[in-house]
């Protein structure tokens, strides 16, 4: 029984549990891609035309991109206080919309439900703030794998509720806005003790290469398998049984990264403690802090440049190499031999604050981008469903699946080349410096 109580508790502090567990989060966090299915039935209840029902659409847009508040809530306070403050705006934002749609409640002007909507979309920033937060400090070695995979899942999220949707078989379609409020706001307060920054090892380990292919593997078996569920549906008029087994098989498909933290602590042997933790945690850098100690430094280098391969030696071989690397630098430093170069503020792949990162160039090219980029895509979605009823068609959730697959299967894809781009250009860069311990490590003569 003991030893049953030791494994349950490393499951529950196992960073791929928590990763899968975000990524469920995820699968239910991308509520402003389904504006296309439910601005019809706003439209056609309230009775607005389609500048108002744009007017809406940006109201939504403006609550999706606001998330720097959840950013920075996400420093002072626990994760699980994050996700419970989107759980609370998702649920009062829509849950009002959906009032308002089906006539519990009065009429409320436009700009009443304007509010409505952002304060509900905007309820999404948290999820995604809190999930990606915690799994990128589990995994700082993966951020590309982790960042494309989670968010490809917020994509992901609108045909994924759309077919569950479609599973219930509500009586009306205004019910897809109370699905909206409540269904993420259940699965959100059901994993929201998991989902955080756990200890541990948060290296590369050996088993990481075959999880990450299983997600990956799973995430194509995903979106085939929506991608022919949406095709047959529209092909075939199946009937409610059928569906359900479909979505039935969907939520399994779901739950099945879940396998992978089971069979690592269930099922494989414990490693010791010293193996798991054989590099400390780079610290973190004060702004304004330009007196560091040198020994931090060079303890920094160490961890930021040594070679991949390092983390794949077994754990006496990459102990001794990691010493041995650190003894000749503080050798050399110490003779004099090489001066180190300090930086003031954080690294590429360190924590910033707001203020650090509004001073880096990469931050400010990653903004312009994505406002002059990201507005073709959300004028799509905001006016897919007008736009299939000007072509005829009654039922634009099918469109709204499709394009929720491709934004799925383009970030997952994005999140992957990007982490092997940048490794292979550090590996093409570091193939040329011998490994005598005084190599590109920040170094240079006196």
């Amino acid at each position: 029984m003991h030893q049953f109580r030791g494994k349950f508790k490393a499951f529950i502090n196992n960073r791929w549990l928590v990763f899968v567990c975000a990524m469920w989060v995820q699968s239910c966090a991308g509520i402003g891609y389904l504006f296309g299915s439910i601005s019809p039935v706003i439209k056609s209840a309230m009775g607005y035309n389609q500048r108002q029902v744009a007017i809406l659409g940006v109201a939504k847009d403006l609550g999706d991109s606001i998330g720097f508040v959840a950013g920075s809530l996400s420093e002072v306070l626990p994760i699980w206080v994050v996700l419970l403050i989107g759980v609370v705006q998702n649920f009062v934002g829509y849950g009002l919309v959906w009032l308002v749609v089906t006539g519990i409640v009065p009429s409320l002007p436009l700009w009443v439900l304007c509010i409505a909507i952002f304060v509900g979309t905007n309820g999404e920033t948290y999820f995604n703030t809190a999930a990606l937060v915690s799994c990128v400090q589990n995994f700082p070695k993966s951020r590309g794998p982790i960042v494309g995979i989670l968010k490809g899942f917020a994509g992901l999220s609108g045909a994924i509720l759309t077919q569950i949707y479609l599973m219930i078989n509500f009586p009306d379609q205004s019910s897809l806005i109370f699905m909206i409020a409540v269904g993420p706001s259940i699965v959100v307060l059901a994993l929201m003790f998991i989902i955080r920054p756990v200890g541990g090892h948060k290296q590369v380990r050996p088993s990481d290469g075959r999880s990450f292919l299983f997600t990956y593997s799973l995430c194509l078996i995903l979106a085939g398998y929506l991608l022919g569920v949406l095709l047959l549906e529209d092909l075939i008029d199946l009937k409610q049984t059928v569906i359900v087994l479909l979505a039935v098989l969907l939520i399994i498909l779901i739950l099945l990264p879940v396998i992978i933290p089971v069979l690592m602590v269930f099922f494989s042997k414990s490693r010791p403690p010293a193996e798991e933790s054989l590099l400390s945690e780079p610290q973190k850098q004060e702004s304004g802090n330009s007196e560091q100690d040198g020994n931090e430094v060079i303890l920094s280098e160490v961890e930021d440049e040594k070679s991949p391969e390092v983390d794949l030696l077994p754990a006496s071989e990459r102990q001794k190499r990691i010493a041995h690397l650190q003894v000749k630098l503080f050798q050399a430093a110490a003779e004099g031999a090489v001066r180190i170069k300090r930086r003031k503020g954080p690294r590429r792949g360190e924590d910033f604050t707001l203020l650090q990162a509004l001073k880096k160039a990469d931050f400010l090219l990653i903004f312009f981008s994505l406002v002059l980029a990201s507005g073709t895509g959300l004028t799509v979605i905001d006016n897919l469903g007008q736009i299939c009823q000007s072509l005829g068609y009654t039922d634009s959730s099918i469109y709204v699946s499709m394009i929720s697959i491709w934004n799925f299967l383009g970030r997952v894809g994005g999140g992957y080349f990007s982490e092997l781009v940048v490794r292979l250009s550090w590996q093409l860069d570091f193939s040329t410096i011998p490994w005598d311990g005084l190599g590109k490590f920040m170094l240079s003569p006196c």
